[in-house]
């Protein structure tokens, strides 16, 4: 699994519109073709054909990004606390999630009357449980396309 670092990679996975929904985080997709190959003048050469979307990411592989605003989480305890368990559970989904551009954006607050302390276990797993149904839903809808058998 490869982590998104630019800009325009967030911009392009968040164009891809959304695959799921929680109440407080939404997962954005955008699907990566495999190359095209195109046989060029000399039959011996072929070059591979990416759309400008498609050029932004190195390599045909899952790729994740994280956005936890300061809007919804004004701590940087909370915001750090929350990506990490971002990209704790999406390893545990990495082999189930097809080949694309993902990024999980936390789309509203928790509640700090409910939980009071800026990173604790409580918060963990809520945020874990959340992100869990997340993945699951994603995965549910769009499974990976299976190898065929030979």
């Amino acid at each position: 699994m490869q982590r998104l670092k630019t800009r325009p990679q967030f911009q392009a996975a968040l164009a891809g519109g959304t695959v799921s929904r929680t109440p407080h985080f939404a997962l954005h997709r955008m699907t990566l073709v495999s190359p095209v190959a195109v046989v060029s003048e000399s039959p011996l050469t072929t070059v591979p054909v990416l759309s400008s979307e498609q050029a932004l990411f190195g390599a045909f592989d899952v790729w994740l990004g994280a956005m936890v605003p300061k809007k919804w989480a004004r701590r940087a305890v909370t915001r750090n606390t929350i990506k990490r368990q971002i990209y704790n559970v999406s390893a545990h989904f990495a082999d189930a999630l097809p080949c694309a551009a993902h990024v999980v954006r936390l789309r509203a607050g928790f509640d700090r009357k409910q939980f009071i302390s800026a990173t604790s276990d409580v918060l963990k797993a809520a945020v874990r449980n959340e992100l869990e149904q997340l993945f699951s839903h994603a995965v549910a809808t769009n499974p990976k396309p299976r190898a065929l058998a030979s």
